[in-house]
């Protein structure tokens, strides 16, 4: 009889299997922690099966630092943990497609990986920047309990270990990388093949993030580095140069079959500018560019030309030199018909000038820019923060991006029905971007928000506006911009998702013996009737199968009444689940007829063995042709 594991993949065992198909000559048997036999790799022989010449020596071009092994390790060690969903703290639980998840972004990841692994189309996160003042996450790399101690600056509502990263600290950089380097190799996962992701940094670890993303996503993936002017004026942030702007490196899952959205200019354009000339095409906004040319003589394009006043002037007499007009002289006729042509007066002389449109091709569109036309002003922390503040009230949140850049980037890299993650979700900009730029194109993309729920100082303006946490400030934005945009957008957009459901980080729902019998005596096991925790509901279990079976957790969810028990159907059938005591036969076979995909029963809901046996052959009656397959896709709890 198959269990359900509640735990996630061990991706070690994974990859040894991987490289055991490709290379069988490297495989060997080692021992554990614990002494026992396993299976191993040896390196030696894989390092020169990878190689045409001798390998001798250990000199390699490669970037390293104190713990990054260990990184690479815990990115890879399976837990045992749940996500516990909240219906009371979420908005539209029945009908979101949204998800808002509350925990350490490490161990979240680690249980996302079945369900969404290479689904996600765009990830944006502006992870901390490193600045010395930043709380990070306090992951075990290899960290002695004094070291802990003496780091430990705070601890979250649900004892999620968080240390100010301090310049003092000998591993500050180190600590970093760590953190930011096992988060990375989990979320490539996720990516889409034709996935990107963008993340947010300043001079602080730009370089170090670099070098981390092209091992993580190989340097061939590298797309660019975007400029954000992220203020305007000196500030106080350097004592020697004023800092104003920061960065967004961008990468994608494969190169091969990225595809970069190009930028839309989204100007009403008169009929009168929409023409044909061999010359060129030029639509768009405009800036005005010198008729003047300064280049090589051309008599053809040397001729005179009456201002407004009457004024004959020619292309040298602007400069005082012999020089041409960059425009012919029935191009030049032809633009000042169709108002393409602008005289100025400039301390008592005349100057021609052309309106210069954004060069674009037949489907108005232009190449992405690594500094965006917008970014001197709509791209700014001070515009971010009174948009916030819009919202939330003053000061609730500290250098917020505004939804502005983000959508910028939705542009750029999603299409309408693409799902977009954040896992250092903040205030939940990515949310508010995601839901403005479905309210003006019609699309259905969706979001995951993923945030540690960090306490507010009890100084802060937010503990004062009632925020205990930065994920309530999270949930109560989302809440405020979708109501704003479902408003400002009327009946323009039909039905828009301005929900999410909330779910929270939580120890596994099955009890120690669960995982481990063998340490428990006959008469313990007696005493404990359930292997599930008292504390879980029907619901926690069903989510807790989801993550175990790989469903995605946003899809639609009822439950009714059979026979007196409860069933809770998934999605129309991808998952049936009932977690009753005492299960009647008549509502197996009910639930059998309707033939789904998955089914999943608490151990305990039947009498005995037999009873247990009865379920799978009753299973195998409505869906003989799967009959083989019945105890996969049939489990209990």
């Amino acid at each position: 009889m198959e269990k359900m594991k509640f735990e996630t993949p061990d991706m070690t065992v994974e990859n040894v299997e991987k490289i055991a198909e490709l290379f069988p000559n490297c495989m060997t048997e080692m021992r554990d922690e614990n002494g026992k036999v396993k299976r191993g790799i040896n390196f030696e022989v894989l390092k020169q099966m990878l190689s045409s010449d001798v390998v001798d020596g250990d000199e390699c071009y490669e970037f390293t630092w104190v713990g990054k092994k260990a990184s690479i390790a815990e990115a890879n060690r399976p837990i045992r943990k749940t996500l516990r969903p909240c219906p009371e703290e979420s908005k539209d639980w029945d009908t979101t497609e949204n998800l808002y998840i509350e925990g350490d972004n490490l161990e979240v990841l680690k249980l996302l990986q079945e369900s969404y692994l290479g689904k996600v189309k765009m990830i944006y996160i502006d992870p901390p920047y490193n600045t010395g003042n930043d709380f990070i996450y306090a992951d075990d790399f290899m960290r002695s309990q004094e070291e802990e101690n003496e780091q430990m600056g705070m601890y979250d509502e649900d004892d999620n270990r968080l240390f100010k990263n301090t310049d003092s600290n000998g591993r500050f950089h180190s600590d970093w990388c760590s953190m930011i380097c096992s988060r990375l190799l989990l979320v490539r996962n996720l990516l889409a093949e034709d996935g990107v992701i963008f993340i947010s940094i300043d001079d602080s670890e730009l370089y170090n993030l670099k070098k981390i993303c092209d091992e993580v996503f190989g340097s061939e993936n590298f797309i660019c580095n975007f400029i954000r002017k992220n203020k305007a004026g000196s500030g106080h942030d350097s004592s020697h140069i004023a800092i104003e702007f920061d960065y967004v490196l961008c990468y994608v899952k494969s190169i091969s079959v990225c595809k970069i959205n190009q930028e839309k200019i989204d100007v009403e354009i008169d009929d009168k500018y929409k023409y044909e000339d061999q010359y060129v095409e030029r639509r768009g906004k405009y800036y005005l560019r010198d008729l003047d040319y300064r280049g090589s003589y051309s008599e053809g394009l040397d001729y005179p030309i009456e201002t407004p006043d009457g004024t004959i002037i020619y292309s040298g007499g602007q400069f005082g030199r012999p020089n041409t007009w960059r425009w012919s002289k029935q191009k030049f006729e032809w633009g000042k018909k169709n108002g393409f042509i602008v005289f100025q007066k400039r301390e008592g002389k005349w100057k021609v000038y052309i309106k210069q449109y954004q060069f674009v091709d037949n489907n108005d569109e232009i190449y992405v820019r690594t500094i965006p036309y917008r970014a001197l002003i709509d791209f700014s922390n001070g515009l971010g923060s009174t948009e916030c503040s819009g919202l939330l009230g003053n000061n609730v949140f500290s250098y917020p991006k505004p939804s502005a850049l983000v959508k910028h980037f939705l542009q750029v890299a999603s299409d309408k029905d693409s799902l977009i993650l954040d896992f250092f979700s903040g205030s939940a900009t990515t949310a508010h971007a995601v839901m403005q730029l479905n309210a003006e194109d019609g699309g259905h993309r969706k979001f995951i928000m993923v945030q540690l729920p960090e306490p507010c100082d009890e100084q802060s303006e937010a503990y004062k506006a009632g925020y205990k946490n930065i994920c309530e400030i999270g949930k109560e934005r989302i809440r405020r911009a979708g109501e704003k945009i479902k408003a400002e957008n009327g009946l323009a957009v039909q039905n828009p998702d301005v929900g999410f459901r909330v779910l929270k980080l939580a120890d596994s729902n099955m009890k120690d013996v669960y995982y481990a019998a063998d340490d428990y005596k006959q008469a313990d096991l007696f005493d404990m009737i359930s292997n599930i925790k008292d504390d879980r509901t029907d619901l926690d279990l069903l989510f807790g199968c989801l993550i175990d079976w790989g469903v995605p957790l946003s899809m639609s969810y009822k439950s009714e009444q059979l026979d007196g028990c409860t069933v809770h159907v998934y999605n129309d059938g991808d998952l049936v689940a009932c977690f009753d005591e005492n299960i009647p036969e008549s509502v197996v076979r009910k639930i059998a007829e309707r033939k789904p995909l998955r089914t999943v029963f608490r151990d305990s809901g039947f009498a005995d063995s037999p009873a247990k046996i009865n379920m799978y052959e009753i299973f195998k009656i409505y869906m003989p042709e799967d009959a083989d397959d019945i105890t996969k896709r049939v489990r209990v709890i």
